[in-house]
């Protein structure tokens, strides 16, 4: 992987920070941004062990020594305010101003603990962190953006369905908590600009951990509903939040941007 860093590239001077960087999307996404030349500052709510491996999967594939690596890890629970203001904090005390936010944090729903949980249960979860946190943090360092000379740049993470529509319980939870991210980036978009520019990726069929074990049926329906025969994966939706922050990038704010190897309805 190293030969793919650009220790001066696009990113470079920048510094970043991505929410629920400890697997999935946000791991992919902070590698990403750090093989771009950004310094990362990659969140998580408890596997502090996985982002400790991340740190060190960075400075892997820039060929620098772990003291080096251009990340550093931050543990948080973002359904907390205070914590969210604490961890801000310290991004500033150790790095100044934060010119690129991703928000990835989401609370999974479909593995795990969680799964035995009522619908309102999951509702609450997501609308917690998802929803509120994602607001928050965007508001707070969208402000702290507009006030820099260099501005920044915000992507909210959405989901495809979330337009669409799709049946069951998990799809409707889905559904109003990306929905509402989905809106809400397109007035934040409105507010910060032309200082900051705010946009939303929405990720289709994407083989994180649920899809890795998924059943047969949701193997097959994940490869029929995209022109592409193929889930996605999380590198595909990190080039494309790659290339929304970098000045390729320079003219797209307010925007949902589909990550689903274009969608195929069925007859």
């Amino acid at each position: 992987m190293s030969q793919s860093s650009e220790k001066n590239g696009p990113l470079q001077g920048k510094a970043a920070l991505v929410t629920g960087a400890s697997g999935g999307i946000g791991k992919a996404v902070a590698l990403e941004l750090a093989r771009q030349g950004a310094w990362v500052f990659a969140h998580g709510y408890k596997n502090g062990s996985a982002l400790k491996k991340l740190v060190s999967d960075v400075a892997k594939e820039g060929g620098v020594a772990k003291e080096d690596a251009d990340a550093e890890f931050l543990l948080c629970d973002l359904s907390d305010d205070s914590a969210q203001d604490s961890m801000l904090d310290e991004i500033e005390r150790r790095r100044g101003s934060v010119d690129i936010l991703v928000n990835c944090a989401g609370v999974d729903i479909l593995t795990g603990a969680n799964v035995s949980q009522t619908f309102e249960e999951k509702l609450d979860q997501l609308l917690s962190i998802d929803v509120k946190a994602t607001i928050r943090l965007s508001r707070l360092v969208g402000e702290q953006m507009s006030k820099s000379e260099h501005g920044g740049s915000i992507v909210n993470i959405g989901w495809d369905g979330a337009a669409r529509g799709m049946a069951g319980d998990s799809a409707q939870l889905f559904a109003a908590a990306k929905g509402a991210v989905e809106a809400f980036t397109r007035s934040l978009a409105q507010t910060l600009s032309p200082d900051v520019r705010v946009n939303c990726v929405a990720p289709g069929w994407i083989q994180t951990e649920w899809g890795a074990e998924a059943s047969e049926y949701w193997q097959e329906r994940a490869k029929a509903e995209s022109l592409m025969d193929r889930w996605g994966t999380p590198e595909d939706v990190a080039r494309v939040v790659r290339f929304l922050v970098t000045d390729d990038g320079s003219f797209i704010s307010g925007q949902t941007i589909n990550v689903n190897g274009g969608f195929r309805y069925s007859n």
